[in-house]
């Protein structure tokens, strides 16, 4: 019995150590972001190219946003800090706006600048594309709705999630980008997801 007892722990063991340092990918996602170009809020080009190599965390949000695109910037603001404190690398955030039309890197640069982002963190909030494009491009890719703002409205309706893309560009999963309802934002399972996939 004790035998037994001995070779069943041993065994959990074995499984445990096998599946330690892994990201499981949700059965919805699994594709590859397609190809785009955009400009960032330094008025330069990002292409999808640009994210070979890196982890990334990507969100939809706009800048003249009343509800819930401030707390989803500040969860992000507070998990790159974290991330600097583990000292990880080879990651970056992208943050695609909803309303291109209004959102100028000039905006955008403005928007960004009230968050204390830490000075190493690579961070691109991108715009540059008619509000088709980013509704076709959100659906093709993340699965989800993008509805920039109606005639005469200045609000947008898209997800609040936040989307893993490993260092081959493949999306990975998604996570609440906020704290909403029974779900809140889970700051530690991005870090270590994060620190997990992101080239050594």
């Amino acid at each position: 019995m004790e035998k037994l007892l001995l070779a069943m722990i041993v065994f959990s063991i074995i499984l445990s150590s096998c599946s330690a340092g892994q990201v499981e990918i949700m059965p919805s996602y699994g594709n590859e972001v397609s190809d785009f170009e955009v400009t960032d809020q330094n008025d330069e080009a990002f292409k999808r190219s640009d994210m070979d190599g890196k982890v990334w965390l990507v969100n939809f949000i706009f800048t003249n946003c009343k509800t819930v695109c401030p707390p989803m910037t500040m969860n992000l603001t507070e998990t790159a800090k974290e991330l600097e404190d583990e000292n990880v690398k080879n990651y970056g955030i992208l943050s695609f706006t909803v309303d291109p039309e209004e959102d100028t890197p000039e905006v955008i640069a403005d928007y960004i600048g009230w968050f204390d982002i830490p000075e190493e963190t690579e961070w691109h909030l991108v715009t540059g594309y008619s509000p088709d494009v980013i509704k076709r491009f959100a659906k093709a890719n993340f699965k989800t709705n993008v509805d920039p703002p109606k005639a005469g409205e200045d609000q947008a309706t898209h997800s609040t999630a936040l989307y893993l893309v490993d260092a081959e560009g493949t999306i990975i999963k998604h996570y609440s980008g906020i704290d909403f309802g029974d779900d809140s934002y889970p700051i530690e399972e991005v870090v270590n997801d994060v620190k997990t996939l992101a080239p050594r």
